[in-house]
């Protein structure tokens, strides 16, 4: 196993919209800790945003892909991790991103979700931008993974009605008494 630090990392779920990406780099910023979100690994070994995965791929190609990426954020110790909303519906991403870290689910309400996204997800959240509205496409998504993040999660964070900063100061309050996620030094922080 590879060490980037000693402490476990910090894995972050959610549907999109649940702050994973803003949080996640505010944490690692706090904790002096690499951020990884596996969709921009996806996007950056793809060569091409999500969407285009998506549209050349189907759904299939891309969680191939972000198996990989959770395999490979997983080898190594002491970061932040964001994973796409849909990785933890594959156990073996699940099994790989316990093995190093504890996961957080960044939980929020459909309502929450949909006023952060918009009207228009646009292109970068294919899920969502096949037509119809947001709000109920959200609902059905949430419905469908709930159990999953149940499941996976060590630790759940309501995000409704709560700044970015506010998110990551209440998983770290959550982290501070998890034994072996962070370090005397970063305790201490």
């Amino acid at each position: 196993m590879s060490v980037l630090a000693p402490g476990r990392n910090i894995v972050l779920l959610g549907l999109m919209g649940a702050g994973k990406t803003a949080v996640g780099q505010l944490l690692a910023q706090r904790l002096g800790r690499p951020f990884t979100d596996t969709d921009g690994m996806v996007e950056a070994r793809a060569r091409m945003p999500v969407a285009e995965i998506f549209a050349s791929e189907g759904e299939r190609g891309f969680r191939r892909r972000e198996g990989e990426a959770v395999r490979q954020a997983s080898a190594l110790r002491g970061q932040v991790i964001a994973v796409g909303g849909g990785a933890v519906l594959d156990p073996a991403n699940v099994t790989h991103l316990r093995s190093t870290g504890d996961l957080v689910w960044l939980a929020a309400s459909v309502e929450a979700l949909a006023q952060r996204i918009g009207d228009d997800p646009g292109p970068a959240r294919p899920l969502l931008s096949a037509g119809g509205d947001v709000t109920e496409r959200l609902a059905q998504l949430k419905a469908e993974r709930e159990a999953a993040y149940t499941a996976a999660s060590s630790a759940v964070i309501d995000t409704d009605g709560k700044t970015p900063d506010d998110i990551a100061e209440a998983v770290l309050e959550w982290v501070r008494t998890r034994p072996g996620v962070l370090t005397k030094q970063e305790l201490r922080a």
